[in-house]
C-alpha cells in the first residue's frame, strides 16, 4: 500500500465488515479498521433511506468522538422490499425466507456512507443506491445458494460476488462497489473532497 503524506489524517474504517475492509484496500491507501458498536435496530417508522444514513453517520461518530484527528469511515447497507428494511439474515431459515420473498422481484439495495473529520467539522454523506432483479427461484436453488455462499452476515442473503449473481435477471446502478457494502466511486470523491490525496 502507499504511504500517506505527512500532513494527511490517517484513515479509519468504521465497521467490522470484512466485505468493507477488502473493498477499502483496493485504493491501497493504509487505515485502520475499528468497529463501531452501535444499536443497528431500525427506530419507528423510519424509513430506509434515514436508516442507512443514519447508521453509516452513528458509525462514523463513535468512532470520531475519540480520534477527532483522523478521517472516519461509516456505511451500512440494507435491502429495500415494497418499503419495508431487509436487514442481515443470521441464520440459515431466515436467509431462505428471505430468498423466497424477493424471488422474481426487483429490490432495491441502499448503501449509506459518511466520512467524517471531527477536529475540523468536516463531513459528507451520501447513499448509493443499486437495483435487483431476481429470477424466479425454486426452493433447490435457494438452498444450493445458501449452502454455496453462506451469506448470513450479507443484506437480503444476497451475495453479489459470490455465486449470489447466478440468482439474477439484471442489475442497474452507477457503483458496483456499493452491492457489496462500500461505494468507493463516492468514497474516493469525497476523500478528494476532503484535499485527500488517493495514489
Amino acid at each position: 500500500m502507499s504511504s500517506l503524506p505527512a500532513n494527511q489524517p490517517k484513515l479509519i474504517l468504521a465497521s467490522r465488515s470484512p466485505y468493507r475492509r477488502q473493498l477499502l484496500e483496493r485504493l491501497e491507501l493504509p487505515f485502520e479498521t475499528i468497529a463501531a458498536n452501535i444499536d443497528e435496530s431500525p427506530l419507528p417508522n423510519e424509513n430506509p433511506t434515514a436508516y442507512v444514513s443514519r447508521l453509516a453517520h452513528e458509525k462514523a461518530a463513535e468512532i470520531a468522538k475519540t480520534h477527532a484527528g483522523n478521517l472516519v469511515i461509516g456505511s451500512d447497507q440494507c435491502a429495500v422490499v415494497n418499503g419495508d428494511i431487509l436487514g442481515k439474515p443470521g441464520d440459515r431459515e431466515t436467509a431462505i425466507q428471505q430468498l423466497e420473498m424477493v424471488s422474481g422481484r426487483e429490490i432495491q439495495f441502499l448503501t449509506g456512507v459518511c466520512i467524517m473529520h471531527a477536529q475540523t467539522n468536516w463531513q459528507r454523506a451520501e447513499i448509493a443506491p443499486f437495483t435487483v432483479v431476481f429470477r424466479t427461484l425454486s426452493r433447490r436453488e435457494i438452498e444450493r445458494y445458501i449452502e454455496q455462499d453462506q451469506p448470513y452476515d450479507c443484506a437480503g442473503s444476497f451475495k453479489s460476488e459470490g455465486f449470489g449473481v447466478t440468482l439474477c435477471q439484471s442489475m442497474q446502478g452507477t457503483d458496483p462497489t456499493a452491492l457489496i457494502g462500500l461505494p468507493l466511486i463516492l468514497v474516493a470523491q469525497m476523500l478528494r473532497e476532503f484535499g485527500f490525496e488517493l495514489p
